[in-house]
This record gives structure tokens, C-alpha cells and sequence, in this order.
């Protein structure tokens, strides 16, 4: 889930949960936005982690103790 996808899911189970005041026979929209909101603020904690821990794997650091100039860059 990407972090686009929950912060909608969050808004969407706000809205259910503050905005809406209709009454369906067998679903509850308050229930529905309370889970929509906890699952969307799952995924964007797991999406924020996965993002924070993998933006730093490949640092690109390059050490020159020559003249030459570096090579160029390979697309």
C-alpha cells in the first residue's frame, strides 16, 4: 500500500466516521471508517518504515585519489 493510498483510506474513514449520519439496516459507517482509518494508519506507518529503511541501502559515495577526471555516467 502506498503512502497516496492511505492517507485516502484515512480520509475516507473519516469522513464515515464524523460526517456521515445515515442509518443502514446491517452495516454500521461508523464501524466502517473507524477500520478504514486504523487500516490506512497501518499502511502508512509500513509504508513510511519501508521507505525510511531502504532510502539509505546504496550510498553513493566516491572516492578519487588520482588526476583523472571521473568517468562518466552510465545510464
Amino acid at each position: 500500500m502506498t503512502i497516496g493510498t492511505s492517507i485516502v483510506l484515512i480520509a475516507i474513514g473519516a469522513i464515515l466516521k464524523y460526517a456521515v449520519t445515515a442509518h443502514l439496516s446491517g452495516l454500521d459507517l461508523q464501524t466502517v471508517g473507524t477500520i478504514l482509518m486504523i487500516v490506512g494508519i497501518i499502511g502508512l506507518i509500513i509504508s513510511l518504515l519501508y521507505t525510511f529503511a531502504w532510502s539509505g541501502r546504496r550510498a553513493r559515495t566516491t572516492d578519487y585519489y588520482d588526476d583523472r577526471p571521473p568517468p562518466p555516467p552510465r545510464y
